[in-house]
C-alpha cells in the first residue's frame, strides 16, 4: 500500500503520556472515591443498573502516593489478558491510537496478552467476526485518521437476543474485558451490557471510551471527548481560508453549516478560532425561543449594516442542528414524527410528491401546517423526503443554511423597496463535516487517545465494569495529566426514546453561562461589524508546542491551566 510522505512521519510520532504510565504497571495502584449518582432520575437506574449503579470514581495513582484515609488496591499478578475493542458510531481523528494505546498497555502488561478488534461495529460483537490484531497491524495505523483497521458500525444492542448474542460471543472467546469505543449512544450501550454480563456471572468487563467529534460527552471529570479537537482545528482551516477568499473578492456571503445536530460545541469552537461575523448557537436560540423570522432578520440587519460601509461579504456559522432548536420548527418536526410514525403506511402508500404533500397538510394541526406551507418548497420537500428507519426527520440532512438563505434573499429584497438596504446580496452555501471526521490526529488528539487506551488497559487490569476511561487536567502538560475511571451510570438519565423511557447518557450542551459562550457572547458584536476575521490554517504537527500542541479554545477557557494565553493562540482583535 502507497502512502504519502506525511503519514510515514506521522508512523514515527511517539506519543506523550502522563508520567504516571511511564513506568512498570505494576506500580500503578487504584484509589477508589466516593459513591456516584446519576444525572437525574437515580431511582429508576438504580433499578434499572442494580449491580453497576452508584459505583465510585477511580483514580490510578502510582504505588508510592500512601494515603490513610483513601487506601489503594494494587495491581494484581501479571498475568496475559484477553481483551476485544470495538469501534461504534461515527469517526473521530484518533481512533487508531486509542487501539495503539490499548495494544501496546496489554502487551507491557504481560507479553501473553492478546488484543482482538471485532468488526464492523457492534454487528461484529453479535455475529463474533474478528481479527486479533498484531504488532505489524497496529504500526501500519498508528497517529492515523479513520476507523478503517477494523470498522466500525451503528447496531445498537438492545433486544434481549441481541444481550444474548453479544454474552455468547464474549464466553466462547473467553473475554476478560470489552472496550467499546463510541459516543453516547454506544456508551449508553456498554453500560447495558456491563449490567447483563454481571446479572449474567459473566466475568467479561466492559469499559468505555468517550468518542465524538461533536464535544457533547463530557463533564467534570471527562474533559473532553476525543477528536473533537482534530475536527474543529480542521474546520477552523476551511473557515480561515473562505473568510480569506471573502475578504478578497469581497462580493459573497458564505453560509456555513458545520456537523453537530445535538449541541453547538463545534460551531462554537470554530467561532472562537476564526471571528466570523456571525455564529448561531442553536441553545441560545431554544434558551431565548427564538423563531426563524427573528433569526433571518437579526441576520438581513448585520448584513444591511455592513452594506451600509460597503461591506457586502461576509461569513456565517450555522449549527447543524439548528432547526431543532427554533420553537416552531421543533413542534413540526415532533409532528411530522408522531403522524408518520402512525400511518406510515398511508403516507407511503401516496404515488406521487404533490399527494404526499396534500395528505400531510391535511394531516397536521394548524399551527404546524402553517409552518410547514411558509417553508420554501426544497427544504419542506426535504422534510417528507428524508426520514429514517423509523419514520423521523433526518435532520442532519436538512440544508438548514440553504433555508436561511432562501430566507434571507426573500426579506432583503423586501428591506430593498422599503428603502432600509442598500446593498447587494450574493450566498454560497456549505457544509463541513466528513472533512473532520478522519483527519490525521492533532497531536493532542494522537496523544490524548493513546493515553485513553492506556487508562482502558489498565481498568482492564484491575477488572473494573462499566467505566468509561477518563483521563483529566487536559490543559497541563501531558506529563501532569491524571488518569482514571468514571462509572457510565454517572452520566446517565432517563429519556423518551421512540414512544418510551430509556436510559441514555445526557448529551453536554453547550452552557450560556460557561466561560466558552460568555467571551463569544461579549465579541460577537464587534466581529459582526467589523470584519476581524482570524487565519488559523492547517494542523501543525512538528514546530514549537505552543502552535503543534495546544488543545482546542474551549477547553483552555472552561478549565484555564496556571499560564493559560488568553488571546486563544492569536491577537485578538
Amino acid at each position: 500500500m502507497s502512502i504519502s510522505l506525511l503519514q510515514q512521519e506521522r508512523h514515527r510520532y511517539l506519543p506523550k503520556v502522563p508520567d504516571l504510565l511511564r513506568g512498570d504497571f505494576r506500580r500503578v495502584c487504584a484509589r477508589r472515591g466516593l459513591s456516584t449518582t446519576a444525572v437525574a432520575d437515580h431511582d429508576a437506574l438504580r433499578s434499572l443498573f442494580a449491580r453497576t449503579y452508584g459505583q465510585p470514581l477511580v483514580n490510578f495513582v502510582n504505588a508510592s502516593e500512601k494515603n490513610e484515609d483513601s487506601p489503594m488496591e494494587t495491581a494484581p499478578e501479571p498475568r496475559g489478558l484477553r481483551v476485544a475493542i470495538v469501534l461504534s458510531g461515527g469517526q473521530a481523528p484518533g481512533g487508531h491510537n486509542v487501539i495503539a494505546g490499548l495494544f501496546d498497555g496489554l502487551k507491557r502488561w504481560h507479553a501473553d496478552s492478546v488484543l482482538i478488534g471485532f468488526l464492523g461495529g457492534p454487528a461484529g460483537v453479535l455475529s463474533g467476526d474478528h481479527i486479533e490484531i498484531c504488532a505489524d497491524r497496529v504500526d501500519a495505523y498508528r497517529n492515523t485518521g479513520g476507523f478503517d483497521l477494523i470498522g466500525s458500525g451503528r447496531t445498537k444492542i438492545e433486544s434481549e437476543s441481541q444481550f444474548t448474542a453479544a454474552a455468547q460471543t464474549v464466553t466462547r472467546m473467553a473475554l476478560d474485558a470489552l472496550v467499546v469505543v463510541g459516543g453516547d449512544d454506544s456508551n449508553t450501550n456498554a453500560a447495558l451490557l456491563a449490567e447483563h454480563f454481571v446479572n449474567s456471572g459473566i466475568s467479561t468487563k466492559v469499559i468505555g471510551v468517550p468518542k465524538t467529534i461533536d464535544g457533547d460527552l463530557k463533564n467534570e471529570a471527562i474533559e473532553t471527548s476525543f477528536g473533537f479537537d482534530t475536527a474543529t482545528k480542521t474546520y477552523s482551516e476551511l473557515i480561515g481560508n473562505i473568510a480569506r477568499d471573502a475578504c478578497s473578492a469581497r462580493k459573497y456571503w458564505h453560509f456555513i453549516k458545520l456537523m453537530g445536530r445535538s449541541a453547538s460545541h463545534i460551531a462554537l469552537e470554530c467561532a472562537l478560532k476564526t471571528q466570523p461575523n456571525v455564529c448561531l448557537i442553536s441553545e441560545e436560540v431554544a434558551a431565548q425561543s427564538l423563531t426563524l423570522a427573528q433569526i433571518v432578520q437579526s441576520l438581513c440587519d448585520t448584513i444591511a449594516t455592513r452594506a451600509q460601509h460597503g461591506e457586502n461579504f461576509g461569513i456565517v456559522l450555522v449549527p447543524e442542528g439548528l432547526i431543532e432548536f427554533i420553537p416552531e420548527m421543533k413542534a413540526l418536526i415532533t409532528e411530522l414524527n408522531e403522524v408518520m410514525a402512525r400511518r406510515a403506511q398511508e403516507f407511503e402508500a401516496l404515488d406521487t410528491p404533490d399527494a404526499q404533500r396534500v395528505w400531510i397538510e391535511q394531516a397536521l394541526s394548524a399551527s404546524a401546517r402553517a409552518v410547514f406551507n411558509a417553508l420554501p418548497a426544497e427544504i419542506s420537500t426535504q422534510l417528507l423526503a428524508d426520514r429514517d428507519p423509523h419514520g423521523n426527520v433526518q435532520v442532519s440532512r436538512i440544508d438548514t443554511e440553504r433555508l436561511l438563505i432562501l430566507q434571507v434573499t426573500e426579506s432583503l429584497a423586501q428591506m430593498k423597496q422599503e428603502g432600509t438596504y442598500t446593498g447587494v446580496f450574493s450566498s454560497i452555501a456549505h457544509f463541513f463535516g466528513y472533512e473532520g471526521r478522519c483527519a490525521f490526529p492533532s497531536n493532542f488528539d494522537a496523544d490524548y487517545c493513546y493515553t485513553l487506551g492506556l487508562t482502558a488497559c489498565l481498568l482492564a487490569v484491575h477488572r473494573f465494569t462499566g467505566y468509561v476511561a477518563s483521563v483529566r487536567n487536559l490543559t497541563s502538560s501531558v506529563a501532569e495529566w491524571a488518569v482514571g475511571g468514571v462509572p457510565l451510570t454517572m452520566l446517565m438519565n432517563m429519556e423518551r426514546r421512540h414512544g418510551s423511557q430509556k436510559p441514555v447518557i445526557k448529551k453536554a450542551l453547550v452552557d450560556l453561562e460557561g466561560m466558552p459562550f460568555r467571551v463569544f457572547s461579549r465579541r460577537r458584536a464587534s466581529w459582526a461589524l467589523k470584519t476581524s476575521y482570524v487565519y488559523p490554517g492547517a494542523i501543525q504537527y512538528y514546530g514549537p508546542p505552543a502552535v503543534c500542541d495546544e488543545p482546542s479554545v474551549t477547553i483552555r477557557l472552561e478549565r484555564p491551566a496556571p499560564a493559560a494565553n488568553s488571546s486563544f493562540g492569536h491577537r485578538s482583535s
